[in-house]
């Protein structure tokens, strides 16, 4: 079983209302191979809802709002997700202050990137579960 970043299976669930969908991922999920979670939804984020960047430990909105607490909450019931269904790995979208892993969005709003996690990302990283992204969720024997 995998876990999988919600907008990569289709559902319109980032900041900009819209998916990244991936046909193989959704196909993975319609075949009961995997289950999406939005960390930033399950945080009690809205969508659409202001782009959101990591700034050091802290997560911070375009409007200057730290909105730390609903990312990290997120974050952990997703990983309750992760766990309660024995999740061998997940597929996270790139970039993402909730999802991404080795780069992200610096905190700066221009399109900077920098080395980093996104906030769920490090939580599924410390729990020993193997992250992959869009990018090279391929190399998976799915």
């Amino acid at each position: 079983m995998l876990v999988v970043s919600a907008c990569l299976a289709g559902i319109p669930c980032r900041m900009d209302g819209k998916a990244k969908p991936i046909p193989a991922i959704r196909k993975l999920v319609e075949e009961g191979k995997a289950v999406t979670v939005c960390p930033e939804v399950l945080g009690g984020l809205p969508t659409p809802r202001i782009p959101s960047e990591r700034s050091g430990d802290r997560v911070i909105n375009r409007a200057g709002e730290d909105v730390t607490d609903a990312f990290s909450a997120g974050a952990r019931r997703a990983l309750e997700t992760v766990r309660e269904v024995k999740a061998e790995a997940v597929i996270l979208k790139a970039r993402s202050p909730s999802c991404g892993i080795g780069k992200i969005y610096d905190g700066t709003f221009t399109g900077t990137l920098t080395e980093g996690n996104g906030v769920f990302a490090e939580m599924v990283c410390s729990a020993g579960i193997p992250v992959y992204t869009e990018e090279n969720y391929m190399e998976l024997q799915i």
